[in-house]
């Protein structure tokens, strides 16, 4: 059931256009079993494998030419990221305070990171991953939705866009790509670190593909498998108490959403303004959406790829680094008490 739901949910998904279709249908899945009372054990070992095969899809994005337009341009990106970073930071401080949603948990939600990632690093740091996930996936589909409807409006649709491979195009690439993710995985379990075979598989993937020229290959159904056990990892998790929590805190976190996002708009009228960046480039470099929705949305459209995903990238490290200490700090001024939220 658990299967067959799954592949029906992330399929039907991915036909309405949702760039996180396979992620997010096996969780609803997951959710679904797992409060009617018919949950299934997801295995450690495949659920931190899949993490770095998603950790190889992050590495994807960090090229020579990206890395080069951040060092360009680093006043610039440095005021946009951190700009976003603080709006987020100022709801999730708020969520806490009002004791909307538990803990670190709120600012975990509204972290404005990629959100596979941001929802696998939570729960090493005090969040419920199961609410997180709640909040980021909310997030992607009402900030997809409206950054497809503007990209549609603003700009055509650009011929020749890439399109996710079902096959490997290289077969000793996959294989090198492989071994990048079980080295990812191999020396997470080493140090036990927080999240480690996401972040190991990053550096590692990066290192190979922008010093040894390692073409990464991560086709479709390797990526449908790795979003699959991740969404089960934390659908399973859902019990009836916390989904009715969920359903509670939703016009909250929707309300906390369109702020955020019509606040990154704003810093994208001031990248238009004083950067001279065109408007829908600054849009997508600012959206609070994921890099990776954001990938596909501006790969189809006439837009800047490497200045969007320039930010996106930078600001996607800036949250790693600063996400942790941000969520203690705001939690204690909150005068929120920390508990373990898990069952």
């Amino acid at each position: 059931m658990l299967i067959a739901g799954s592949l029906g949910l992330g399929f039907f998904l991915r036909w309405l256009g949702l760039p996180a279709g396979f992620l997010l249908g096996p969780m609803i899945a997951a959710i679904g079993l797992s409060v009617g009372g018919g949950a299934v054990s997801v295995p450690r070992v495949p659920f931190q494998l899949a993490q770095a095969v998603i950790g190889c899809l992050i590495a994807q994005t960090i090229t020579l030419p990206i890395l080069a337009e951040i060092g360009h341009e680093w006043p610039v990106f440095v005021g946009g990221v951190f700009s976003v970073i603080a709006v987020s930071l100022v709801i999730g401080w708020l969520l806490t305070r009002w004791q909307v949603l538990p803990g670190p948990t709120a600012i975990w939600g509204v972290s404005p990171g990629a959100a596979v990632a941001m929802t696998l690093m939570s729960e090493a740091y005090g969040a419920d991953q199961r609410l997180v996930a709640f909040m980021q996936y909310t997030r992607v589909v009402i900030v997809a939705s409206s950054a497809s409807i503007l990209a549609a409006i603003m700009a055509p649709a650009a011929h020749g866009a890439t399109s996710e491979a079902w096959w490997p195009a290289s077969v000793p690439a996959f294989g090198g790509t492989l071994l990048v993710v079980l080295l990812g995985f191999g020396i997470a379990r080493l140090l036990r670190t927080p999240a480690g075979p996401l972040l190991t598989a990053i550096v590692i993937a990066a290192l190979a593909q922008d010093v040894l020229g390692l073409d990464l290959q991560l086709p479709l159904p390797l990526l449908a498998a790795s979003f699959a056990f991740v969404g089960w990892g934390i659908g399973m998790r859902f019990t009836r108490t916390t989904l009715s929590h969920a359903v509670r805190a939703l016009p909250a976190v929707i309300a906390s959403i369109l702020i955020l996002v019509a606040v990154c708009g704003g810093i994208a009228v001031l990248l238009v303004i004083f950067a001279g960046v065109e408007p829908l480039t600054a849009f997508l470099a600012t959206s609070p959406g994921g890099a990776d929705t954001v990938a596909i949305i501006a790969s189809a459209t006439h837009v800047n790829v490497a200045y969007i995903m320039a930010m996106q990238l930078a600001r996607f490290f800036a949250v790693m680094i600063t996400g942790p200490f941000f969520a203690r700090l705001l939690t204690r001024w909150s005068g929120y008490a920390a508990v373990d939220q898990r069952p």
